[in-house]
Protein backbone atom coordinates (compact mmCIF):
# COMPACT_ATOMS: atom_id res chain seq x y z
CA UNK A 1 0.00 0.00 0.00
CA UNK A 2 0.90 3.44 -0.81
CA UNK A 3 1.67 5.31 2.12
CA UNK A 4 2.77 8.64 0.87
CA UNK A 5 -0.64 9.22 -0.25
CA UNK A 6 -2.20 12.04 1.52
CA UNK A 7 -5.64 12.20 3.15
CA UNK A 8 -8.67 14.19 2.47
CA UNK A 9 -11.29 14.08 4.84
CA UNK A 10 -14.93 14.76 3.58
CA UNK A 11 -17.95 15.06 5.72
CA UNK A 12 -20.93 15.64 3.95
CA UNK A 13 -25.09 14.96 3.27
CA UNK A 14 -28.07 15.86 2.03
CA UNK A 15 -30.34 17.21 4.99
CA UNK A 16 -33.61 15.35 5.34
CA UNK A 17 -36.26 17.91 5.84
CA UNK A 18 -38.02 15.82 8.65
CA UNK A 19 -35.10 15.20 10.66
CA UNK A 20 -34.64 19.16 11.00
CA UNK A 21 -35.90 21.41 8.52
CA UNK A 22 -33.95 24.60 9.61
CA UNK A 23 -30.94 22.53 7.40
CA UNK A 24 -32.93 21.50 4.51
CA UNK A 25 -34.29 25.50 4.24
CA UNK A 26 -31.13 26.67 3.31
CA UNK A 27 -29.82 23.13 1.72
CA UNK A 28 -28.91 23.22 -1.79
CA UNK A 29 -29.32 19.36 -2.85
CA UNK A 30 -28.26 20.06 -6.89
CA UNK A 31 -25.08 21.85 -5.74
CA UNK A 32 -24.41 19.08 -3.17
CA UNK A 33 -24.61 16.64 -5.66
CA UNK A 34 -22.63 18.68 -7.86
CA UNK A 35 -19.82 19.63 -5.38
CA UNK A 36 -19.47 15.74 -4.05
CA UNK A 37 -18.82 14.51 -7.50
CA UNK A 38 -16.24 17.35 -8.56
CA UNK A 39 -14.94 16.64 -5.42
CA UNK A 40 -14.30 12.93 -6.14
CA UNK A 41 -12.88 13.51 -9.87
CA UNK A 42 -10.20 15.48 -8.39
CA UNK A 43 -8.87 14.26 -5.49
CA UNK A 44 -9.08 10.37 -5.77
CA UNK A 45 -6.36 10.04 -8.78
CA UNK A 46 -4.14 12.10 -6.69
CA UNK A 47 -5.43 11.65 -2.71
CA UNK A 48 -6.93 9.08 -0.20
CA UNK A 49 -10.56 10.33 0.23
CA UNK A 50 -12.59 9.50 3.67
CA UNK A 51 -15.64 9.63 4.83
CA UNK A 52 -18.44 8.32 6.89
CA UNK A 53 -20.22 6.58 4.43
CA UNK A 54 -23.37 8.59 4.60
CA UNK A 55 -26.09 6.88 2.30
CA UNK A 56 -26.57 10.11 0.01
CA UNK A 57 -22.85 10.28 -0.53
CA UNK A 58 -21.55 7.01 -0.82
CA UNK A 59 -23.48 6.80 -4.34
CA UNK A 60 -22.31 9.69 -5.57
CA UNK A 61 -18.24 8.68 -5.03
CA UNK A 62 -19.35 5.28 -6.47
CA UNK A 63 -20.64 6.62 -9.38
CA UNK A 64 -17.01 8.88 -9.55
CA UNK A 65 -15.10 5.56 -9.25
CA UNK A 66 -16.98 3.96 -12.45
CA UNK A 67 -15.46 6.39 -14.52
CA UNK A 68 -11.59 6.67 -13.02
CA UNK A 69 -9.02 4.12 -13.16
CA UNK A 70 -7.57 4.39 -9.41
CA UNK A 71 -6.47 1.46 -6.77
CA UNK A 72 -9.52 1.22 -4.39
CA UNK A 73 -8.13 0.32 -1.23
CA UNK A 74 -5.26 3.18 -1.54
CA UNK A 75 -7.45 5.82 -2.74
CA UNK A 76 -10.24 5.04 -0.59
CA UNK A 77 -11.34 4.81 3.03
CA UNK A 78 -14.94 4.71 3.65
CA UNK A 79 -16.27 4.28 7.54
CA UNK A 80 -19.05 2.96 8.47
CA UNK A 81 -20.42 2.04 12.39
CA UNK A 82 -22.10 -1.51 12.72
CA UNK A 83 -24.71 0.29 14.01
CA UNK A 84 -26.12 1.33 10.96
CA UNK A 85 -25.16 -1.86 9.18
CA UNK A 86 -29.12 -2.54 8.15
CA UNK A 87 -29.64 0.34 6.47
CA UNK A 88 -25.96 0.61 4.50
CA UNK A 89 -26.60 1.53 0.78
CA UNK A 90 -25.62 -1.09 -1.49
CA UNK A 91 -22.90 0.75 -3.27
CA UNK A 92 -21.14 -0.13 -0.30
CA UNK A 93 -20.41 -3.63 -1.74
CA UNK A 94 -18.03 -1.31 -4.09
CA UNK A 95 -15.69 -0.37 -1.50
CA UNK A 96 -15.54 -3.92 0.21
CA UNK A 97 -11.71 -3.60 0.19
CA UNK A 98 -11.31 -0.49 1.71
CA UNK A 99 -14.70 -0.81 4.05
CA UNK A 100 -13.78 0.17 7.57
CA UNK A 101 -16.87 -1.15 9.97
CA UNK A 102 -16.64 0.08 13.40
CA UNK A 103 -18.16 -1.33 16.25
CA UNK A 104 -21.87 -1.14 17.17
CA UNK A 105 -21.36 -0.50 21.60
CA UNK A 106 -25.50 0.12 21.86
CA UNK A 107 -26.63 3.44 21.14
CA UNK A 108 -26.91 5.46 17.98
CA UNK A 109 -24.69 8.50 19.63
CA UNK A 110 -22.10 6.46 21.14
CA UNK A 111 -21.54 3.89 17.97
CA UNK A 112 -21.09 7.45 15.63
CA UNK A 113 -18.71 8.89 18.30
CA UNK A 114 -16.52 5.47 18.21
CA UNK A 115 -16.72 5.66 14.39
CA UNK A 116 -15.35 9.39 14.45
CA UNK A 117 -12.83 9.44 16.74
CA UNK A 118 -11.44 6.20 14.29
CA UNK A 119 -12.26 8.20 11.47
CA UNK A 120 -11.00 11.68 12.02
CA UNK A 121 -9.22 11.41 15.52
CA UNK A 122 -6.72 8.39 14.46
CA UNK A 123 -5.84 9.93 10.98
CA UNK A 124 -3.99 12.94 9.63
CA UNK A 125 -5.21 14.88 7.29
CA UNK A 126 -4.27 17.75 4.97
CA UNK A 127 -7.86 19.17 4.35
CA UNK A 128 -11.70 18.60 5.73
CA UNK A 129 -14.55 19.34 3.11
CA UNK A 130 -18.05 20.03 4.62
CA UNK A 131 -20.96 19.84 2.37
CA UNK A 132 -24.21 20.66 3.16
CA UNK A 133 -25.39 18.17 5.74
CA UNK A 134 -27.29 18.56 9.04
CA UNK A 135 -25.85 18.25 13.30
CA UNK A 136 -23.55 15.39 11.73
CA UNK A 137 -21.20 17.96 9.65
CA UNK A 138 -21.16 20.33 12.57
CA UNK A 139 -19.87 17.60 14.79
CA UNK A 140 -17.15 16.32 12.32
CA UNK A 141 -15.88 20.22 11.81
CA UNK A 142 -15.81 20.30 15.41
CA UNK A 143 -14.03 17.09 15.78
CA UNK A 144 -11.43 17.42 12.67
CA UNK A 145 -10.45 21.36 13.73
CA UNK A 146 -9.95 19.76 17.11
CA UNK A 147 -7.51 17.04 16.25
CA UNK A 148 -6.42 18.22 12.81
CA UNK A 149 -5.38 21.62 13.26
CA UNK A 150 -2.98 22.51 10.56
CA UNK A 151 -5.48 20.96 8.01
CA UNK A 152 -7.00 23.52 5.61
CA UNK A 153 -10.41 23.72 6.18
CA UNK A 154 -13.10 23.97 3.33
CA UNK A 155 -17.12 24.49 4.66
CA UNK A 156 -18.41 24.47 1.11
CA UNK A 157 -20.98 27.31 2.21
CA UNK A 158 -22.46 26.86 -1.56
CA UNK A 159 -24.05 24.02 -0.52
CA UNK A 160 -25.85 25.20 2.21
CA UNK A 161 -27.23 23.74 5.45
CA UNK A 162 -24.80 22.65 8.18
CA UNK A 163 -21.71 24.09 5.52
CA UNK A 164 -23.12 27.19 5.52
CA UNK A 165 -23.52 27.72 9.56
CA UNK A 166 -20.25 26.70 9.49
CA UNK A 167 -18.55 29.09 7.16
CA UNK A 168 -20.74 32.02 8.52
CA UNK A 169 -19.10 31.43 11.83
CA UNK A 170 -15.51 31.69 10.81
CA UNK A 171 -13.37 33.25 8.97
CA UNK A 172 -13.05 31.40 5.34
CA UNK A 173 -12.77 32.71 1.87
CA UNK A 174 -15.52 34.10 -0.53
CA UNK A 175 -15.24 31.54 -3.11
CA UNK A 176 -16.27 28.92 -0.82
CA UNK A 177 -20.12 30.58 -0.34
CA UNK A 178 -19.97 32.35 -3.96
CA UNK A 179 -17.96 29.60 -6.79
CA UNK A 180 -20.06 26.93 -7.95
CA UNK A 181 -17.75 25.50 -10.38
CA UNK A 182 -16.44 22.82 -8.15
CA UNK A 183 -13.83 21.30 -10.44
CA UNK A 184 -11.60 24.42 -11.04
CA UNK A 185 -12.45 25.67 -7.43
CA UNK A 186 -10.59 22.48 -5.99
CA UNK A 187 -8.37 22.57 -8.56
CA UNK A 188 -7.03 26.06 -7.44
CA UNK A 189 -7.47 24.96 -3.69
CA UNK A 190 -5.27 21.80 -4.03
CA UNK A 191 -3.00 23.20 -7.25
CA UNK A 192 0.06 22.93 -4.19
CA UNK A 193 -0.50 19.26 -4.14
CA UNK A 194 -1.18 18.78 -7.37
Amino acid sequence: MDKQLKQIFLSASIPLVERNPSYYETADVIAIRDCVSSLAKIILPNFRLVWGGHPSITPLISSVLESIDVNIKEHVHLYQSDYFRPTFPVENESFSESLIITDNIGSCDESLALMREKMIVNNDFIAGIFVGGMEGVEEEFELFTQSNPKAMVLPMASTGAAALGIYENGNFDDSLKDDYAYIALFYRLFKDYL
